[in-house]
């Protein structure tokens, strides 16, 4: 009864903590994500800000106003002009989507059914009505697919566009926010760690150290798979045969960070494409291309990010999947580096969470 007593209360206390952990994680920090914002960037900017500070003999509040300023400006000039360009790119490229269609699409279709037809008049002249009835349904079914395409995508663009006044709002308090906590976060930082005991002073200061550095080894990780990706698809695409290859491979090399979408966003829709078009070879090609490089990264991600945070390939594999499914690219980063924080709170000695054991042991058990 004591042990069932036991079980029960440990696990009440981590289930609460869980809950409260989820929902911070998933409906407090969108409401207070541009202070969150404000104090990550604070945070990112008070090297440079000691560094002026001690340089120019300035005060700190007017070294962190520079700072800050230079930043935003610099920050948002690139965005705005990014953002335009890319902005008008869509909008140009949605609208002229029917025309896209009958120019490129319509014809290689028109051709393949001319094909098809005189191929089935060969073998069976009785069921070429069949056929160009079936035909006509699917044209018609691909023209509105088109024509429907166009529409929600700028039906998309018209909501993003109507929720701008509220992104705004909250770009302006994360920005105002990022000064005020600039000038003051030394003393902001000190004032919260005197509500604490020493304690939890000191698992503060251990979470900090270590987030700070698993934060910094997790990009570096990530920065070596893409240099990987975009190394196969370089010599990939050049062997292949594909003018600009190395700017084209750099674009999937980016574009493959994101979780979802990865390089099959670019190279999938690319082979498919290829074959409509008539081009089965250079489809085949793009196709074991892309086979290769999923391959490559489905094997040395989960070691080069477990490797990196310290924790098991298929432990980091199952909490980048869970995080994905469930706070998508901040999942994606976050859930490996909480459980190698816990892992390492654990070996330290400061939570118990888990039993550990040394390697050899665990090898000789197995054995």
């Amino acid at each position: 009864m004591e042990k069932r007593t036991k079980f029960i209360i440990n696990f009440l206390y981590f289930a609460i903590i869980i809950a409260l952990a989820f929902f911070v994680l998933r409906f407090a920090l969108s409401f207070l994500f541009p202070f969150v914002a404000a104090l990550f960037i604070a945070y990112i900017l008070r090297r440079p800000i000691q560094f002026i500070t001690t340089k120019t003999q300035l005060p700190r509040k007017l070294s962190a106003i520079l700072v800050v300023l230079v930043f935003y400006v610099t920050i948002g000039t690139l965005l705005v002009l990014g953002s335009i360009r890319a902005f008008s790119y869509v909008s140009d490229l949605i609208q002229r989507l029917p025309q896209i269609y009958l120019r490129y699409v319509n014809p290689v279709l028109i051709d393949l059914f001319d094909q098809l037809e005189h191929a089935i008049q060969q073998a069976d002249p009785s069921i070429l009505d069949t056929v160009d009835y079936l035909w006509n349904q699917l044209m018609q079914s691909l023209r509105g697919i088109v024509s429907n395409l166009s529409l929600t995508s700028m039906e998309a663009i018209s909501n993003i566009a109507s929720s701008l006044p509220m992104l705004f709002i909250r770009l302006v308090l994360m920005i105002i926010s990022t000064f005020f906590i600039a000038m003051d976060y030394e003393a902001l930082s000190a004032f919260c760690m005197r509500q604490l005991s020493d304690k939890a002073q000191n698992v503060v200061r251990q979470i900090k150290q270590y987030v700070v550095g698993t934060l910094f080894v997790c990009i570096r990780s990530y920065a070596l798979i893409m240099s990987i990706t975009f190394v196969e698809l370089a010599v990939g695409l050049t062997l292949i045969g594909i003018r600009n290859s190395v700017l084209i491979a750099l674009c999937i090399a980016v574009f493959d960070i994101l979780p979802v979408l990865g390089t099959g966003g670019i190279m999938i829709p690319w082979a498919v494409i290829s074959a409509i078009l008539g081009d089965f070879p250079g489809a085949i090609k793009l196709a074991l291309l892309y086979v290769f490089i999923t391959v490559v990264r489905n094997i040395i991600e989960p070691k080069i990010v477990g490797g990196q945070i310290g924790l098991h390939p298929v432990i980091t594999l199952v909490s980048m999947f869970a995080g994905v499914q469930l706070f998508g690219v901040v999942g994606l980063f976050g859930f490996p580096i909480g459980l190698s924080l816990l892992s390492y709170l654990n070996r330290t000695g400061t939570i118990l969470l888990f039993k550990m054991g040394s390697k050899e042991s665990d090898e000789n058990t197995n054995s």
